[in-house]
């Protein structure tokens, strides 16, 4: 794109075609001065920028403007941390339809929930999440060097959604690659691992077993514990629930001892 000018491809109304690229314009209009946003539509719309460049965190171009030299413009963003683009990885990795769709080169306009949940954002919000440098000495914010950059970015994005990716921090073959390895299997409970077995060991007691036998004894159930735990039935025997009469034949059982006759 060096000395040629890029120019945008709608001649009238908004610029943006797919939803990402609309997203993204969306949301700069509506913290924007429109005025400057209008003449960088201009701008972009006559090819004055050139050499648009999209990096990890930083977009960079040149405008041509009313000096000889062209206007350095650059837009930066805070972008994605690389502990959270882990984190963002192997939950599109986990969803099948999201890993499925991505490696197809398709961006399914789900993905900003996805990073929602994660509290990430994939397209600058407000105005303090878009940092927009130019040397020109208009102080606006943005000039309008800077919104026709802005405007001929969203249009890169509907060439190439994966820049989005890009300009927060991660490159589309970095992001399929960790996407092809898919999400981390979990560990099987039931495997184990192979030890040799020697004609010594043959003979002696399993460990497992060994600790099984050395456990301490558990604790004597109380006499009528199950008479306890049960639910009553429905039957009485003198007025007297039949749980109560049965409870002097458990001690006695446990006891060693004849039942006593209770009452009667």
């Amino acid at each position: 794109m060096d000395g040629e000018g890029v120019r945008a491809r709608t001649k009238r109304g908004s610029i943006g075609a797919r939803w990402w690229s609309r997203r993204f314009i969306d949301l700069v209009e509506s913290f924007a001065d429109t005025g400057r946003l209008s003449r960088g539509r201009t701008y972009a719309r006559k090819g004055q920028v050139y050499d648009l460049r999209v990096t990890p965190y930083e977009v960079t171009a040149k405008v041509r403007g009313s000096r000889p030299e062209p206007y350095e413009v650059a837009l930066g963003i805070e972008g994605i941390g690389a502990a959270s683009w882990i984190a963002a990885e192997k939950e599109l990795a986990s969803r099948a339809v999201f890993r499925a769709r991505l490696l197809a080169d398709e961006m399914p306009p789900e993905i900003e929930w996805v990073f929602a949940e994660l509290g990430l954002a994939l397209f600058p919000a407000t105005a303090a999440d878009l940092h927009l440098m130019c040397d020109c000495p208009d102080w606006g914010d943005p000039c309008k060097h800077a919104a026709a950059v802005l405007y001929l970015l969203a249009e890169a994005f509907d060439d190439d959604p994966f820049l989005i990716l890009e300009w927060n921090g991660r490159s589309r073959d970095r992001l399929l690659t960790a996407l092809r390895r898919g999400p981390a299997a979990a560990p099987d409970p039931l495997e184990m691992e192979d030890e040799p077995l020697s004609a010594t060991d043959f003979w002696t007691t399993p460990s497992g077993l060994a600790r099984l036998r050395d456990r301490p004894p558990a604790p004597p159930v109380p006499p009528g514990f199950v008479l306890q735990v049960a639910t009553p039935p429905p039957v009485k025997i003198r007025r007297r629930p039949l749980t109560d009469a049965l409870l002097p034949a458990y001690e006695a059982l446990s006891g060693g001892g004849p039942p006593s006759s209770g009452d009667g």
